[in-house]
């Protein structure tokens, strides 16, 4: 009885987060729809304006955390996705975040989504606005080539 006592609790502990775990893409899915975004997160507006400074610090951190599954240009063809068959957003699609504010995007980057980890306290919120401004000058780029 007393083996029983310590192992069930130890069996719960490893059982239960794997059972609540949620699948990941693959790469016959489409890319699902961002977990419930809290609504005062969702209208923070970007403090930070586009600058040349603001894209200087912005490019450091997409090409240390971003890019190898994003993609140099945004076009979620990165290395790591290739790898692992993710199928990540084209943010050189001006459709693909048309309807997401600048705030909902910050939360996700500071927050993490599915197998994206989270920044978090690792990039400042400065930081975290200069890549809101980055990710949204990909659909800009693209727009322009296409004239």
């Amino acid at each position: 009885m007393y083996r029983l006592a310590l192992v069930l609790p130890a069996f719960f502990l490893l059982v239960i987060p794997v059972l609540t775990q949620q699948p990941s893409n693959t790469s016959n899915q489409k890319p699902s729809q961002y977990a419930a975004i809290p609504v005062d997160a969702a209208k923070k507006q970007n403090p930070v304006k586009p600058s040349p400074e603001s894209t200087a610090r912005a490019k450091k951190w997409w090409t240390l955390d971003c890019e190898m599954c994003h993609g140099k240009t945004g076009d979620g063809k990165g290395d790591i996705a290739k790898e692992m068959k993710l199928t990540m957003m084209d943010f050189t699609n001006p459709d693909t975040l048309k309807d997401r504010t600048d705030g909902e995007v910050f939360y996700i980057i500071k927050n993490g989504h599915n197998d994206m980890p989270a920044e978090g306290p690792r990039v400042k919120d400065e930081e975290a606005w200069d890549l809101v401004n980055y990710v949204r000058a990909f659909a800009k780029k693209s727009a322009e080539t296409k004239q």
